[in-house]
């Protein structure tokens, strides 16, 4: 398997990523590659620094400009072809040939990686629009959140299809049976909620291959009364920010709070605590797929780590044995609507 790595995308690019993807080498098979892409004088010098500059299982793939944070996706797309982005996507399509990625990760510009996907990768057939699927722990256990960015300004048909795609990654993936489908809404009621919620709702009750249990409010989430939760990005990138700094601060808070009253208790619970943030801590789950791409696309959090990236390979591993694309065009095309608008 050849994993094609952004190097120079994210908050801490380039030397966590560098680092996370030499740290995950001693997972990979003889035939597994990772290619690095990115400014070739700074990889092939943190090649050497490792001892790893002559290793069958690392390839260089040299570009010259970066897309940052704060440019336009669309527009940097266009304007620096050269960027590792826009390599990246290049690698794992097919329109020059054979693909030479079988996965592609990045912590770099959330849109420009979609833009870059959809570019070079396309979309399987069938799918209108890619939405990125992320895995939420929760008390109950995990539960997948699609879309958390891809997608802002999504049409019912675009969710509908997300219900389907996320209960195929959740099956296979995740390992949850009989997923349940959910809607996010500001109510449970039939009459809240915006016309994109009301319309897509008649769409997911309508569909009987679809385990739809009708609408969640945002507290709802980690209560286990879902497995799956559906949501345009641009909510759903607001809800998984939120989940992130709660979780985080509640652990700081609660952590401050026993050393205030006892540090000898502290001492005592600190295992405890360590435990129960490591199985709550994003960095841990590496990224999220981009569901309905042509090809397999792990996108990471901004302020990924090394360990982020190094979960993000090992887990992209596990995704692409699943053949989970596969398993979304057999399921869209058996009803395969049509999108709103279309000709």
């Amino acid at each position: 398997m050849r994993i094609g790595i952004d190097v120079m995308g994210g908050d801490n690019a380039p030397d966590a990523i560098l680092a996370g993807s030499l740290a995950a080498v001693g997972q990979l098979s003889p035939q597994d590659c990772l290619v690095l892409i990115g400014d070739e004088r700074i990889i092939r010098e943190s090649l050497r620094e490792a001892g790893l500059e002559n290793d069958s299982r690392l390839e260089v793939e040299g570009t010259t400009e970066v897309i940052t944070m704060d440019d336009p996706p669309v527009t940097a797309i266009r304007n620096k072809p050269d960027s590792s982005i826009v390599r990246m996507g290049e690698l794992a399509g097919k329109r020059a040939g054979a693909r030479r990625c079988d996965v592609v990760i990045s912590a770099g510009n959330t849109g420009a990686c979609v833009a870059a996907a959809q570019m070079s990768m396309r979309r399987l057939p069938g799918v209108h629009r890619p939405g990125i699927a992320v895995t939420v722990p929760t008390f109950y256990g995990p539960i997948v959140l699609c879309d958390v960015g891809a997608n802002p300004e999504p049409r019912p048909t675009h969710l509908h299809q997300y219900g389907h795609m996320a209960s195929i990654f959740a099956r296979e993936v995740v390992g949850i049976k009989e997923p349940r489908v959910a809607l996010l809404n500001i109510g449970g009621e039939e009459a809240k909620g915006s016309t994109l919620v009301k319309e897509t709702n008649v769409l997911m009750k309508a569909d009987p291959s679809l385990n739809y249990v009708g609408y969640v409010e945002g507290r709802d989430l980690f209560d286990g009364k879902t497995d799956i939760v559906v949501t345009e990005g641009f909510t759903g990138n607001v809800v998984l920010k939120l989940a992130e700094g709660l979780s985080s601060g509640l652990f700081k808070t609660i952590a401050h709070e026993i050393f205030e009253i006892d540090p000898q208790l502290a001492m005592k619970f600190e295992p405890v605590v360590k435990s129960i943030y490591k199985k709550h801590d994003y960095h841990e789950y590496g990224g999220a797929p981009l569901l309905g791409a042509n090809g397999i696309c792990i996108i990471c959090h901004g302020s990924s780590e090394a360990r982020t990236i190094t979960a993000a390979i090992r887990n992209a591993i596990s995704l692409a044995k699943h053949n989970v694309n596969a398993a979304i065009t057999e399921a869209l095309g058996r009803f395969n609507p049509v999108e709103e608008g279309a000709a």
